[in-house]
């Protein structure tokens, strides 16, 4: 088969990676992908957006299935546009899509099916949402409804930080259409966690578990990010709460999308607040996190490619997917000044000393090549990933192979994983 990856990121990364491996391959692109994705795929200089490349180069190339990594095509309707011109795709619908497109429409969803959730209220006018905040109090969450590359969310610990956030969507502008509505929600308290499922629109099938680290520094302090690591499998996602998962969120979920004529087919990625009431869903995403995709395909033994296929043609069930017992860990580094002004064209060396220890991974986000040398182009730039027969050992190879690259520009947590290797007591995730 010719398969085409659409996306440039650590996850699309991880995804070629996985899908190159897989005997049914003849050939594999990635549109446009990036300076790592180059050894495993066949980059084509075609953005993510640009729909009408991707279908020209579809027909041009004789693509037999594509994949698409990232939300915003997702979103915009790639899906349709493909499949209108007779190309499989994997991937949602744009009106499937609204799941992570729209967090009002999320909500609005859980609250009619009676999906475990944060209460919540819907607001266009700053004045009406400072009212609503003030009287329930911090800490207190805000959400642009829309896209905004994992920025939009804040979660505020005083009155004053979520006047800010207010004024920062519906009066600043600062995400555009994405926030020109918001969602103002509870504040849980627990364990966070990352729970995927493919769905062929009819059945769900239950991946692995992850935990992500959304904080930028340590101690899960500073701004929100896309995700600065992550493990997986996670002790806190035990078979009970994966079980109560599948039967209070994902399913109702899926029955009510195909209930709504919006079917949704693709990988569904929960994100999940563990609390003392049980799980509750704190978002829903409609793609393979990143950077939890780069900690799930390394822990993955059967073929990943049938799978995708099963979804997009709705025979989930004959599908049985194994995985390792090992633990996983990836740590992002990131470009200087992210998230807010990410510093781009530092040269990063050590790459192939760091990534010659057995079981190490780099997957590649923000990079590109000029002239022989490798350059961080993004915010997120590298995932250095590791196997280990438990979590300390793979958070001890990667911080390892972290320790031999040589990139000044670059920053990590040095804490991911840490709180459940016993090496530190840190505060509860919040969100």
């Amino acid at each position: 088969m010719r398969i085409l990856v659409v996306g440039s990121g650590g996850r699309e990364h991880a995804l070629c990676w996985a899908i190159a491996a897989s005997p049914l391959v003849d050939r594999l692109y990635c549109a446009p992908g990036n300076a790592g994705i180059a050894a495993e795929a066949e980059c084509v200089a075609i953005a993510a957006g640009d729909t009408a490349g991707i279908i020209h180069f579809c027909r041009h190339a004789r693509i037999d299935f594509v994949v698409v990594g990232p939300e915003a095509p997702l979103v915009a309707g790639l899906v349709d546009a493909l499949e209108g011109e007779g190309i499989a795709a994997f991937g949602p619908s744009a009106a499937a899509a609204a799941l992570e497109g729209s967090k009002a429409f999320m909500k609005d969803l859980c609250a009619r099916e009676h999906i475990p959730t944060a209460s919540y209220r819907r607001f266009r006018d700053a004045a009406t949402a400072k009212a609503y905040i003030a009287l329930n109090g911090a800490p207190i969450v805000v959400k642009a409804d829309g896209l905004a590359a994992g920025k939009g969310v804040v979660v505020a610990a005083s009155l004053a930080e979520a006047e800010a956030a207010v004024d920062a969507a519906l009066a600043e502008g600062r995400f555009g259409a994405a926030g020109a509505e918001i969602v103002v929600e509870e504040c849980l308290h627990g364990e966070e966690a990352s729970f995927f499922a493919l769905v062929d629109g009819t059945t769900a099938l239950p991946l692995v578990a992850a935990q992500d680290h959304k904080r930028a520094h340590d101690g899960d302090r500073g701004p929100n990010t896309g995700g600065m690591g992550a493990y997986s499998p996670t002790p806190a996602v035990t078979p009970e709460i994966e079980g109560a998962v599948m039967e209070r969120i994902i399913l109702p979920t899926v029955r009510a999308m195909r209930q709504d004529g919006r079917p949704f087919k693709g990988v569904l990625y929960a994100g999940l607040m563990l609390t003392e009431a049980g799980p509750k869903l704190l978002e829903y995403n409609v793609r393979f996190g990143d950077p939890e995709c780069q900690a799930l395909m390394p822990r993955l033994r059967s073929d990943i490619l049938p799978a995708l296929i099963a979804a997009r043609d709705g025979i989930l069930g004959q599908v049985d997917l194994r995985w390792l017992d090992d633990v996983a860990l990836c740590v992002v580094m990131a470009a200087r000044g992210y998230p807010d002004n990410p510093l781009r064209g530092s040269e990063i060396r050590g790459l192939a000393a760091a990534e010659s220890a057995p079981d190490v991974k780099i997957f590649h986000a923000g990079t590109r090549r000029e002239e022989g040398r490798l350059l961080a182009d993004g915010g997120r730039v590298l995932g250095v990933t590791a196997l280990g027969r438990d979590l300390a050992t793979a958070r001890a190879r990667a911080y390892a192979a972290i320790d031999q690259i040589d990139w000044p520009e670059g920053f990590c947590r040095r804490d991911i994983g840490l709180r459940r290797t016993g090496s530190a007591i840190l505060p509860p995730a919040v969100g």
